[in-house]
């Protein structure tokens, strides 16, 4: 089973929270037989600082032309203190093991968003 998450950028609060929350629950994450990937438009070598500053045991790919993003329709306007902008939405897809999503979270909140996908899987 695949844990892929969608977020918009490294280094930021709420980003950092969603990826630190991953990362505390990644043991058992792993031991409930998923893997844990994120994705951004962040470059690898942003991705890289990134895992090293929180110690981020899981994958992160850098989608740096938002083709991935945009195929899993997490492209789209937010709002951004009180302002609109186009980027990555924040969203997470359960893929089983045969390539299958069994469920997409498109209302992510960052601080609990591991425990929400631990209760799922």
């Amino acid at each position: 089973m695949v844990v892929l998450y969608f977020y918009p950028k490294d280094n930021t609060p709420g980003c950092t929270k969603e990826a630190c929350g991953f990362r505390d629950n990644f043991l058992k994450i792993t031991e409930k037989g998923a893997i844990v990937i994120g994705i951004s438009k962040d470059s690898p070598k942003s991705h890289e600082k990134f895992k090293i500053k929180y110690n981020l045991p899981f994958m992160l790919l850098a989608d740096e032309k938002a083709e991935v993003i945009k195929l899993y329709n997490c492209w789209g306007t937010k709002n951004m203190y009180g302002k609109k902008i186009e980027g990555t939405l924040r969203k997470t897809f359960i893929i089983d093991k045969d390539g299958r999503i069994k469920k997409i979270f498109d209302k992510v909140t960052p601080e609990v968003h591991a425990e929400e996908i631990l209760n799922f899987i």
